[in-house]
């Protein structure tokens, strides 16, 4: 099994150094039209999975930063369900401020609206102890969004199945969905797509998926990974933007953690009144 190297960076924005050469081998690029990160921008109108998909917001009130994210809707009972990456929620241990999620965001607008957060949940571990390599297998967090008059499923159409894989499973034919902010990308509010192949990460607790065809840049965090018509898991982390083999890091939807963070997200969700 491939086993992750200690140089992993979570995708802020802040931390990405851009390079000028082609980071992923160009054989190694699946995407039609793939660019040197293998990915390429998404037709519109955006559709389907991609009408699901959207940019989450937030604030970090101690490092006084905004952080943005990608995320989807996941299908729930509540139908008031966003998935992401844990980091996009919890920074240094504190909970980001004024998140916002927006399904369908392209070129600045919001055309299916915009949906603060009520709630939100990531694994235990995650929320308590310092950030490790070893808490990457548990990068996954859930959003509960303001209902308003119609829950969120109402508007975009109804969310995605998540796709449970064990530890060893490795994936053909994904696609990457998110917003890339860095260098020779439209400042986050474009959406791009990158296909790849996956092989296992690690091999302890509910493992990782690994692309080589994918080097996902700040903004890909929390965006979906998708497989037939459901989610398979979630942009986690990548190398250095100035490895020229990079690689990207999908935490699985698989696993007690996310089992039981998923079904007490949406339990809460079900009993919370509109807002």
């Amino acid at each position: 099994m491939l086993r992750l190297v200690l140089s992993l960076v979570l995708l802020d924005p802040a931390a990405v150094t851009e390079v000028s050469q082609r980071n992923v081998p160009i054989p190694s690029v699946l995407t039609p039209d793939g660019d040197r990160l293998g990915y390429a921008p998404v037709p519109r109108p955006y559709t389907g999975a991609r009408r699901l998909t959207g940019v989450l917001l937030g604030r970090d009130p101690v490092a006084k930063t905004d952080v943005l994210c990608g995320g989807t809707v996941i299908g729930s009972r509540s139908r008031s369900l966003v998935l992401t990456a844990a980091h996009c929620l919890y920074h240094d241990g504190r909970l980001l401020k004024h998140l916002a999620f927006l399904p369908g965001y392209d070129r600045g607008r919001p055309p299916l609206g915009v949906w603060p957060a009520v709630r939100a949940w990531v694994p235990s571990r995650w929320r308590d102890r310092p950030y490790s390599p070893q808490l990457l297998p548990y990068d996954v967090g859930l959003v509960g969004v303001v209902r308003r008059k119609r829950p969120l499923e109402a508007v975009t159409g109804r969310g995605l199945p998540p796709m449970a894989t064990s530890r060893g499973t490795e994936l053909r034919g994904l696609e990457l969905l998110g917003y890339p902010a860095g260098k020779g990308y439209p400042a986050g509010t474009t959406m791009y797509r990158c296909l790849g192949d996956t092989v296992e990460g690690v091999s302890e607790g509910p493992g990782l998926m690994v692309t080589r065809n994918c080097h996902a840049a700040a903004g890909g965090s929390g965006g979906p990974a998708l497989y037939g018509g459901s989610v398979a898991g979630v942009v986690s982390s990548s190398s250095p933007l100035s490895d020229t083999k990079g690689y990207t890091v999908l935490t699985r939807l698989g696993g007690r953690p996310f089992e039981r963070m998923f079904a007490k997200a949406d339990r809460a969700m079900r009993l919370k009144p509109s807002g």
